[in-house]
């Protein structure tokens, strides 16, 4: 069974890929993946602003009281010799590369356009395969327009461009108002791949503490639906590659992403939950799945029930209530019909 697939300009063994999250901080980890049947590691993302943070955390220290004896400056040690900044990650994207034959994929999430593109040339400087730019914005300024937001985007994206030549992808959410002249916005400005969707983890209210806190909840195979819907919508009507990300924990999940056009499917949650080896289970119930329906390759399969490939266009652009009422199990119907 062939089960390569191409993404990024690369082929990849399969197209079960490493989704960034904190297991792939740990060397040992990325190479578990690997041996598991991992194609590609999407490494765990660069933040810009925990770097401002730190750098401002040691320049405070490193200074702290130093008022009251002038000589005190002599007595630090220079700011270069801690590892303050991208040096940690940059050092885990040499490494892997060292100890692995995947590609490896950056993951960066800046904030400013200088930030973008200085820690984008170190990434690609310290061997990184491709860049995913995980681009995490949720505008609440009520006077910035839809055109200033996605505009912004734009420019992120083209101002890396212009210094990497590595591979960009780019994570974005699904919140525009018109998805699909995003993706082909993006895609003219130069994105070698749309990932595709983001999730913007809400926060939540802890009522015996009275606080704010974060709140991250794992995707269920429910969230499937959204990326689904979108990548088979944009397949054939975009040059840049797909990848499925958020909801994908089962075989199936992963065969549904392919027959609607997507290149890769990524996984985090699902390895999160059971474990690395669950690569294993994922390659080995595609294959299964493949060999049952007569499927020669991933490449036989891929966009076959996308948009432009379905009989009924309009499925994938309005969820028909009467139509989606019909489908339900007979339990459900008589339940409505009561109430």
């Amino acid at each position: 069974m062939d089960l390569t697939t191409t993404y990024l300009g690369m082929t990849l063994r399969t197209p079960l890929v490493a989704s960034a999250c904190p297991l792939w901080e740990s060397l040992d980890n990325i190479k578990k993946a690997e041996d598991a049947g991992a194609s590609a590691v999407v490494l765990h993302s660069l933040f810009e602003e925990q770097i401002t943070r730190q750098q401002h955390e040691l320049s405070h220290h490193l200074q702290q009281g130093t008022e009251s004896y002038a000589e005190s400056l002599t007595y630090f040690p220079e700011a270069e010799n801690y590892r303050v900044g991208p040096e940690n990650y940059l050092e885990s994207i040499r490494k892997a590369k060292a100890a692995t034959n995947i590609p490896i994929i950056a993951s960066l999430n800046g904030m400013s356009k200088g930030g973008w593109t200085d820690f984008a040339r170190q990434i690609e400087q310290a061997g990184a395969d491709a860049l995913e730019m995980n681009i995490y914005y949720i505008p609440t300024d009520p006077n910035m327009d839809a055109a200033a937001v996605e505009q912004g985007y734009i420019d992120i994206v083209k101002a890396v461009k212009g210094v990497i030549g590595i591979p960009v992808a780019v994570k974005i959410s699904p919140y525009f108002s018109n998805m699909a002249n995003m993706a082909k916005k993006l895609d003219n400005a130069g994105a070698n791949a749309l990932v595709m969707f983001n999730r913007f983890y809400q926060p939540d209210i802890d009522l015996d503490a009275l606080e704010v806190r974060p709140n991250v909840l794992l995707s269920t195979p429910q969230a499937l639906r959204l990326p689904l819907r979108w990548i088979a919508i944009l397949y054939g009507r975009i040059h840049a590659d797909m990848a499925a990300t958020s909801g994908i924990h089962t075989p199936s999940d992963a065969i549904k992403m392919l027959m609607v056009g997507a290149n890769v499917t990524m996984m985090a949650s699902a390895i999160l939950r059971n474990g690395i080896d669950h690569f294993r289970t994922m390659e080995a119930g595609m294959v299964a799945w493949l060999n049952e329906h007569e499927y020669e390759s991933v490449q036989q399969l891929r966009g076959s029930l996308s948009q432009i490939n379905c009989p009924d266009e309009s499925l994938y652009e309005r969820a028909q209530y009467t139509r989606a009422v019909s489908t339900l199990p007979p339990e459900y119907v008589k339940f409505l019909r009561q109430g």
